[in-house]
């Protein structure tokens, strides 16, 4: 399994570890500063989606957090290419989530419709690359390493987080329906099930930035298993 580009030094380390706990963070708090910012500065209510908060006066903060987590992964560097390549496409999708806003709910034009489902393909597919990261990516350790306990816990978490990342999307899919939605509308359940991938989002890269289960590790050990924990 080649090597490709990652933490050399032990500041280096630090870097990545940061990195990682960033996204985290942002992906943990968004759903919660979304929903409690527009109840304090609008008022009561929770929007039928994440995305629909554009339309609010949280649009700013899902816009920058999204180009944030968009940048934090373009700037993210793993064991292998594809970690890489993988950072680069949920980038890309991050971005273009950001910047291709979902239909207002009235009065949506022709061209707004055609856009907001190229949001929300997008977000699908951002999605999936983020559970390819917990699921794949997260998941795996260096060839001459020996998993230690506290990674194999690390492990299910990612996997949980993944999984669930996955579900949310398939779920979503199905609350979409002509024949389902007007059954399930008034429970808004695109927004409960995007805010629930989000936050695994978020778990599954505090966790890969050691914030939790870390392994009590020597400093060059560290160096050598920091771009694959």
């Amino acid at each position: 399994m080649p090597q490709q580009s990652g933490p050399q030094n032990p500041s280096l380390v630090v870097s990545y570890l940061v990195l990682r706990r960033a996204i985290g963070i942002i992906g943990l708090a968004l759903p919660f500063v979304l929903a409690l910012g527009k109840i304090v500065f609008e008022g009561p209510g929770i929007q039928s989606s994440i995305s629909a908060y554009y339309h609010t006066d949280m649009r700013d903060v899902l816009v920058g957090s999204l180009c944030a987590i968009g940048v934090f992964l373009m700037s993210y560097r793993g064991y292998e290419r594809r970690d890489e390549i993988a950072g680069r496409l949920g980038s890309v999708f991050a971005i273009g989530v950001a910047l291709i806003p979902t239909a207002p709910a009235v009065g949506a034009t022709a061209l707004e419709k055609v856009l907001s489902a190229t949001h929300f393909g997008l977000a699908g597919l951002f999605f999936g690359t983020l559970a390819y990261f917990s699921i794949v990516l997260f998941t795996e350790t260096a060839p001459d390493a020996k998993p230690t306990r506290k990674k194999l816990q690390r492990n299910v978490i990612y996997r949980v987080c993944g999984y669930t990342m996955l579900a949310t999307v398939g779920l979503i899919g199905l609350f979409t329906l002509p024949s389902v939605f007007p059954l399930v509308e008034r429970f808004t359940p695109r927004f409960w099930l995007e805010a629930l991938g989000i936050v695994a989002f978020g778990v599954s890269w505090l966790v890969k930035g050691e914030t939790i289960l870390k392994d009590q590790e020597t400093p060059s050990a560290t160096r050598a298993a920091a771009a694959k924990d």
